[in-house]
């Protein structure tokens, strides 16, 4: 084994890069613990991260970083799971900045791209051509094309379009040493011309035909012959027959021996039409044995598994529903996608699948669908695998490790069986059997005990046997997700000594020092080294929550702990996960990010570079731009609920401690509506005021550039004591209670009547609280949870009566909408009536962000049901004012918006338009 990183002067190192590399040199604890981890079991902390802001900047970071001896890991989206994408040396994070289509020919179906641009993203900007990237990972919204290749990333596509390797033309890249060059396929003539120019470049290919030369017959010979070897270098892209193509043997190496600088890619026309069909199965066995028939009947452009322990469990999450209620009976699944220059070429293939295997399209074991939006639904039930077994509603842990091996897909079915009867020797019942079974490869999570060394023993036994399992039956110990340190040290059982030793005598040629991503793939770290967790794994006692975390075994450690590092909240657009890193593209500002950071922050190794605890300013910045919005709860894969974990620091690091003053002034905002009920006109004046105004905002923590929403003359709550209308009894079936929010009460108070005309026109008798109600958001946002709970419990009791009767509860405000259904049953542990108001309460719809509302055509409704958001839609230059869905369906009430094809809110009552006389008579609609 190869000995660690040499000492490196990091001063002198974290100096030079800022000197002379043109983008951000960070060494501080925050950033290093947020790149700590990937996705996979491993944990390295960086020496520190860079990011550049062009790829000549990013260039020059590798050339800084050799001259130091500093050892190097380029990364992209960082959702690795073998633990390429962790190491003790300088992570360069390409995502930020380089991320551009760089040119793209359409005649020959080719584009080069930097590094950091994501999948979906080169996508969408191809879609204009008619072309795409082929492969397509499960994490295609956010991987990068750097890391695809890195990786030999494949996806479901794969099994029309083949691996990345088999999609890449050339690539630019750059040695340790300082070798820049241009790297392809390697006719005769083109080899004498680079070895007769000399240099850097005539050594590499030298060398690599040499070791080519030397060990043809077990590059020939050891390489399984199946769709999808991702393990190893790819040494066979050296044949003769192969082209002796150097950028497909740099491919899948996971930065262990070049820096990729740019692609030049091969691209594929987006099909016309596609066509879905899905089979059942007995069980999962079955629908393996059926793949080689299948595939002999057909060529599907995609042929994925699903097995009924995934769908067992998305039930028991409640997540893809709706596809679940498509599946044709059956305990596994088989999903074969067909494409064609047409529709009814899409379908015929199909059909004549189904007469090939004797079945009917009206057989209860089939589903059949042409509609692109149908199989949408049911290719995201199958992608969603990771993270529907990461986290279990039962409470157990499963991990990667071995998560990804291919066979050949004719012995799909007896490698399944033996691979369960090895699940049973080592007591790892209950993992799911899913993946690309058109291409023999098989995703799965196992409940490994990585906490104990009994449990990391066994661990490491299980990955031995499996090596050799996959091995006998000629397949590949990963077939999608690299090796890295997962699988690196399991190569030999693979592929025999020699071949790996050609491996090694390769990367010697490229990085003789060892400082290219050190530890994967050649003189790799144990698999059992490195653990984020592992028998070494001391987290500080914990200190008494004022969260329940019920969902976690009331362990906030293992609430932290639901982020596996998918990625998701890296998107750049769909979904509401997550604002901030949206707007920052930074790591630390990620679910992700945050989530390592309070792992660290757990103190459970010696070199944690976040050490100060609840205490810690590293998580305080972090956290500090999360919206507090929830976004994750509901997109991210296993439900992390940054939100809650921002609000639990904010309580324990300010306990005892003066607060920021927007924790006051926003935070106690409740109350302050309250006392300016007896003057809110001179409050009104006092916040506009351009000297007194300013500060006041300045005091109070706020940007004065902000304009603080007027105080309405009369809240709701008045409008509607003053209606002297009867209350109707707590019992009524047609009876609901509306929720008269801080937002809406003091603020926009004709939302509230819109929703009450709405409501009554629909047949429902509303109720309003007469006593002032509060869920505590702004003091739950800022972490003064102990306030928040004795708002809470008053809050209950004042609702009793509505509670004990079952009564819905129709909050219009999202955010108050999930604090109550969520915040307070984990702040009122074992409440009845927080249970009550959890289950009871309802809202009216969910909220979208400004790209969206900028986007939005002139005639076009903007609904936005936060305040929050219609605050920002209206502030940040749309030219538009969002309206809630109660207003825009009582604007329907009164015949719908105009027809003269401008904005239609211009039809809606306002908040500051009017006067007071509209103001009121709206509050008390109905009155």
């Amino acid at each position: 084994m190869a000995a660690g990183p040499a000492p490196v002067d990091l001063a002198g190192l974290e100096g030079a890069l800022r000197a002379e590399v043109e983008g951000e040199v960070r060494f501080d604890a925050g950033s290093r613990g947020a790149y700590s981890t990937d996705g996979s079991n491993y944990r390295q902390v960086p020496l520190g991260v860079v990011v550049p802001r062009t790829v000549e900047a990013g260039a020059r970071a590798v050339a800084v970083c050799a001259r130091f001896s500093a050892p190097v890991l380029s990364r992209g989206g960082g959702t690795s799971l073998g633990g390429q994408c962790t190491n003790t040396a300088v992570v360069i994070d390409w995502t930020k900045y380089c991320n551009r289509l760089v040119s793209v020919d359409p005649a020959a179906r080719s584009c080069v791209v930097e590094p950091g641009i994501a999948l979906d993203e080169l996508n969408r900007q191809l879609e204009p051509y008619g072309l795409k990237f082929g492969p397509k990972p499960a994490t295609h919204s956010h991987c990068t094309l750097g890391g695809m290749i890195g990786n030999n990333s494949c996806g479901a596509s794969a099994q029309a379009y083949g691996k990345t390797v088999d999609n890449v033309r050339r690539l630019e890249v750059l040695s340790y040493g300082g070798d820049r060059f241009w790297a392809g396929p390697t006719d005769p003539d083109e080899y004498e011309r680079i070895v007769a120019a000399g240099g850097g470049r005539a050594r590499l290919h030298r060398g690599l035909k040499d070791i080519a030369a030397r060990h043809l017959a077990e590059i020939r010979r050891g390489y399984p012959k199946i769709p999808r070897r991702v393990s190893g270098y790819n040494l066979d892209s050296l044949l003769p027959e192969n082209g002796f193509d150097v950028a497909r043997a740099l491919v899948g190496s996971e930065g262990t021996l070049v820096t990729v600088l740019r692609a030049e890619l091969a691209l594929v026309e987006v099909p016309a039409a596609e066509a879905l069909l899905v089979l059942g199965y007995e069980d999962v066995y079955a629908a393996a044995d059926a793949v080689p028939g299948l595939l002999e009947h057909c060529r599907p452009a995609q042929l994925e598994a699903v097995d009924g322990r995934m769908a067992q469990l998305m039930r028991e999450e409640g997540v893809h529903l709706h596809s679940l209620e498509l599946l044709p009976e059956g305990e596994a699944w088989l999903l074969a996608q067909f494409t064609g220059d047409d529709q009814e070429e899409a379908d015929r293939q199909a059909y004549e699948l189904l007469r090939a295997i004797g079945r009917g399209e009206d057989d209860a074991s089939v589903a059949f669908s042409d509609d692109p939006p149908r199989e949408q639904e049911f290719l995201k039930a199958r992608e969603a695998g990771l993270g529907v077994t990461a986290r279990p509603p039962d409470g157990s842990e499963t991990w990667e490790g071995w998560e990804d091996s291919a066979v050949p897909p004719e012995r799909l079915g007896d490698y399944l069986r033996d691979l369960e009867r090895l699940y049973r020797r080592y007591g790892y019942q209950q993992a799911s059997l899913y993946g690309h079974f058109g291409q023999g490869c098989v995703h799965t999570r196992i409940p490994f005990g990585l906490r104990d060394a009994q449990g990391v023993a066994a661990f490491r036994a299980f990955l031995e046997d499996a090596a050799d399992l996959v091995s006998s039956y000629g397949g590949s110990l990963s077939g999608e997700h690299g090796d890295g340190q997962a699988r690196g040290e399991l190569l030999p059982r693979m592929f025999g000594t020699a071949l790996v030793g050609a491996m090694g005598e390769v990367k010697a040629l490229f990085d003789p020092g060892n400082r290219m991503n050190p530890g994967k793939v050649v003189e790799p770290h144990p698999v059992d080294a490195d653990l984020r967790l592992g028998p070494g794994w001391r987290p500080r006692p914990e200190r008494r929550t004022f969260f329940a975390y019920s969902r976690d075994g009331h362990d906030f450690k293992q609430a932290v702990q639901r982020c596996v590092g998918i990625g998701n909240c890296r998107t750049h657009e769909g979904g509401v996960m997550c604002p901030s890193y949206r707007a920052t593209l930074e790591e630390e500002h990620s679910t992700r990010g945050r989530a390592r950071l309070l792992f660290e922050m757990l103190d459970g190794h010696g070199d944690s570079p976040v050490t100060g605890g609840w205490r810690s300013p590293e998580v305080r910045d972090a956290l500090d731009l999360c919206l507090s919005c929830k976004g994750c709860k509901s997109d991210c894969p296993v439900g992390v609920d940054m939100a809650t974990y921002k609000a639990e620091f904010l309580a324990q690091h300010y306990r005892w401690r003066p607060r920021p003053p927007a924790h006051y002034s926003l935070g106690w905002l409740p109350l302050w509506a309250r006392l300016a009920r007896t003057a809110p006109g001179v409050a009104n004046a006092a916040l506009r005021a351009p000297v007194l105004g300013r500060v006041g905002k300045l005091a109070a923590g706020v940007d004065p550039r902000r304009a603080a929403p007027p105080f309405a003359s009369v809240t709701f709550q008045e409008a509607w004591r003053r209606s002297r209308r009867p209350e109707p009894r707590p019992d009524d079936p047609r009876t609901v209670l509306l929720w008269p929010d801080t937002f809406t009460n003091h603020f926009h108070p004709h939302i509230a009547g819109a929703a009450v005309r709405v409501l009554e026109d629909a047949g429902f008798r509303v109720a309003v609280p007469a006593a002032a109600v509060c869920c505590g958001l702004t003091w739950v946002s800022t972490g003064q949870l102990g306030i928040a709970r004795r708002v809470l419990e008053r809050t209950v009791r004042t609702l009793r009566p509505w509670l004990e009767a079952g009564t819905p509860v129709v909050a219009l405000e999202p955010s108050c909408a999930a604090v109550l259904r969520s915040d307070a049953t984990e702040l009122l542990a074992g409440d009845e009536d927080a249970r009550r108001l959890a289950a009871q309460t309802r809202t009216f719809a969910e909220q979208g962000v400004l790209p969206a509302v900028r986007a939005t055509a002139a005639d076009a409704f903007v609904l936005a049901d936060g305040f929050s958001c219609r605050t920002q839609i209206e502030q940040a230059g749309t030219g538009r004012r969002a309206l809630h869905l109660a207003e825009a369906l009582a604007l329907a009430l009164d015949g719908g918006a105009p027809s003269d094809g401008g904005h239609p809110e211009r039809a809606a009552p306002s908040a500051v338009r009017g006067g007071a006389r509209r103001r009121r008579r709206e509050a008390g609609a109905g009155a």
